[in-house]
């Protein structure tokens, strides 16, 4: 057995033994915790580094073990899973950094970053999940190391939320697991394979197979918030900040919709589900939650709840690229699963940086905080600039690829005026908070200020987590032509699905 045949169980076991470890530590030990934390995210940023040279130089990695005649538990790289493997690595990396600051002097650190640490192992195990059944398995993992995540605070506001949460993940779950074993039961494993693996089962009843992907949608579109399966996702955001980041650009959400590209792609092979007539519906919805995320958005004054009605509209992207057939949309669908989730870390780690150190939770609460943090500010910016649109911010790489994406595949008649009224509504909800922010005279007092010890407007650890990422969300839009850039790579999963 190679090394390369054992890196996706390196990468899982980076993460899953610091967090059985961290569950064992006491809460004073924060040396040792801070240590384990940052050990297993960065050993699996290094293992991961591997596991991108592999995939892009073509070798063979796979591992995997049956579990019973026909059931077997498969963990495999290819393209599309390292460009989410490594999405979920190198911002849990960050994320962890901000979860320290963060949770400083909070109670139940050993148990948050504990089950933060199964979360991420459930995320990288999903995405590296080779069959539908191993997907599965993971898929339903975090739905349950997430679920303590939510309700962490232990606030009646946090355990309902969470509750809430629960309810739709494991109603998700369900169909999924029934649209699963349904398809295994008529057409036996179901191995990811690029071009789908149903495309070479002619005599699969048509039928049965649309009703497996409304399953299998619906299933998926509960953690990708596709309206009217989103109710969940505002509610949850009574989390940590961390956590709100976690669930909106590395793991629930993401999750979601990284599911709805394997199914569509490298279950049944884009176009023959469209020849099912399968597509179409998907693209409405996605359209639809698209410019009603936005709507829902214009109306909110809690930040968190504004940002997550973002998510709602900003992650249908995705879905939209995947219904729509030919590889430019799928190049723009894939690498906004990147440039998203980029981004959106930015304006929670600001949100949260706005909530801690001056107790400012609502966007009326906001002017002239520019002034007082002009680091937070600067990166809660360029990251909502890049959410409309604007170049070279990495949004507009995603929406100038779905939109000509649109054109090569003659949708541009509907698919166009969606990106357009959806980028207006951008504007309108996030160039407020960014006027109130930079151009309106600085409060007199903030709702709960608290002064950080040094020369900063917040301590490093909360600070140079958004700076480091909206620097990302502008370089890798200013050099999306770039070698091994998410561009490049979301070229390279389109040419080999097409």
């Amino acid at each position: 057995m190679s090394f390369f045949t054992l890196l996706p169980l390196l990468i899982l076991l980076s993460s899953l033994v610091p967090g059985i470890v961290i569950f064992l530590l006491r809460e004073e030990s924060h040396l040792q915790r801070t240590v384990l934390n940052l050990f297993g995210a960065v050993t699996k940023l290094v293992l991961v580094g591997l596991l991108i040279w592999g995939v892009f130089h073509e070798k063979s990695i796979e591992l995997s073990w049956s579990l019973a005649p026909g059931l077997e538990f498969v963990l495999h790289a290819d393209a599309l899973s390292v460009l989410f493997v490594t999405l979920s690595t190198v911002l849990w990396l960050v994320t962890t950094i901000y979860a320290i600051g963060y949770l400083e002097n909070t109670p139940h650190r050993s148990r948050f970053f504990g089950f933060f640490s199964l979360c991420v192992t459930a995320t990288v195990g999903l995405a590296l999940a080779g069959n539908l059944f191993t997907f599965v398995i993971f898929y339903e993992l975090l739905t349950l190391t997430t679920y303590p995540l939510v309700a962490h605070k232990g606030t009646p506001e946090a355990v309902r939320g969470a509750r809430i949460y629960l309810a739709y993940t494991l109603g998700g779950g369900v169909l999924l697991l029934v649209g699963a074993v349904w398809l295994h039961s008529i057409a036996g494993p179901i191995d990811f394979v690029q071009g789908g693996i149903l495309s070479a089962m002619p005599q699969l009843d048509p039928s049965s197979l649309r009703w497996i992907f409304l399953l299998l949608m619906v299933g998926l579109g509960v953690k990708a918030a596709i309206f009217p399966l989103h109710g969940w996702l505002p509610k949850a955001m009574v989390a940590p900040a961390p956590v709100s980041a976690l669930l909106h650009a590395v793991a629930v959400v993401k999750a979601g919709v990284f599911g709805i590209v394997r199914v569509v792609y490298d279950v049944y092979g884009v176009e023959y589900a469209a020849s099912l007539g399968l597509l179409t519906a998907l693209g409405v919805m996605a359209g639809f939650t698209i410019i009603y995320g936005s709507i829902k958005a214009l109306s909110q004054d809690h930040l968190k709840r504004r940002l997550a009605y973002s998510t709602v509209s900003q992650v249908s992207y995705v879905a939209l690229g995947t219904a729509i057939v030919g590889p430019i949309a799928t190049i723009g669908g894939i690498v906004h699963l990147v440039h998203q989730g980029v981004m959106k870390i930015t304006l929670f780690f600001a949100a949260g940086n706005y909530a801690e150190t001056l107790g400012v939770h609502r966007v009326s609460e906001m002017d002239g905080i520019g002034q007082r943090m002009p680091g937070t500010t600067m990166a809660f910016s360029i990251a909502a600039l890049g959410m409309i649109g604007i170049p070279p911010v990495a949004g507009f790489i995603s929406k100038w690829y779905l939109g000509l994406g649109a054109v090569e595949a003659g949708y541009a008649d509907w698919v166009i005026p969606v990106l357009l009224i959806s980028s207006a509504l951008n504007a309108a909800y996030f160039l407020p908070i960014l006027y109130r922010a930079w151009f309106k005279p600085i409060r007199s007092a903030w709702p709960d200020e608290s002064h950080p010890v040094g020369r900063w407007e917040t301590t490093g650890a909360l600070l140079w987590p958004p700076v480091v990422t909206a620097s990302l969300a502008l370089v890798i839009g200013v050099f999306a032509a770039a070698p091994y850039s998410p561009l490049e790579w979301a070229t390279l999963i389109a040419a080999r699905e097409y």
